[in-house]
């Protein structure tokens, strides 16, 4: 993913599922070692705005994932 780019949470989720598909995990082994539901990881995956940060940081961790804030310029 380019630094650039404006993430949206459908953004978030398309990210999420190439890399754990990269990884060779199905949604229930995610689950499993981050501590959340498969419904958590389907709803994450599909863009779903209201999941709670912790589960979603947690899950980032687990894909070796990890979240970047940056300052936007002339905003």
């Amino acid at each position: 993913m380019s630094v650039t780019s404006k993430m949206t949470s459908e953004r978030l989720g398309q990210e999420v599922k190439s890399r754990r598909k990269q990884l060779g995990m199905n949604q229930a082994e995610l689950a499993m070692v981050s501590g959340t539901g498969v419904r958590f990881i389907s709803d994450l995956e599909n863009g779903k705005t209201s999941c709670e940060l912790g589960k979603t940081l947690s899950v980032l961790a687990n894909l070796g994932l990890e979240v970047q804030i940056t300052t936007r310029s002339g905003g």
